[in-house]
């Protein structure tokens, strides 16, 4: 898939939530460097005020491949509500992907910008 593709899905999918009215706002930006690779990051601003920050750096060549990622999800005053995310972490963990959420880092999938919106949208904002 071309990086110029992925970017179109993910304005694409941010677009549908904000004709919704859950998101208020985004940003989104994206630093190719070929056309097949590239970092992507930006911030959707949800009814309450809390925030999604997102970034990844992508490697499109094959399949869909998050060389990194981080979905970082915060209400209005600035509070962690939950991040996925692959930084390492020391101590080392025994998964690389994985979500914080309170005061726990527990193992999971990738996840996909949409399934994220879906998330905050279904635990937190109904």
């Amino acid at each position: 898939m071309l990086l110029n593709n992925y970017q179109s899905n993910i304005i694409s999918i941010i677009q549908k939530y904000v004709n919704d009215g859950w998101i208020l706002s985004f940003s989104f930006s994206v630093d190719p460097r070929s056309d097949y690779v590239g970092f992507i990051q930006g911030s959707l601003e949800f009814l309450q005020g809390s925030r999604l920050f997102f970034k990844e750096y992508v490697d499109l060549q094959e399949s869909i491949e998050k060389l990194s990622y981080s979905f970082h999800y915060q209400d209005s005053d600035n509070n962690l509500i939950f991040r996925y995310d692959n930084a390492s972490h020391q101590p080392r963990l025994n998964y690389i992907d994985h979500k914080h959420i309170k005061n726990k880092i527990i193992s999971s999938e990738i996840p996909d910008i949409e399934q994220v919106i879906l998330e905050i949208i279904t635990d937190y904002l109904s």
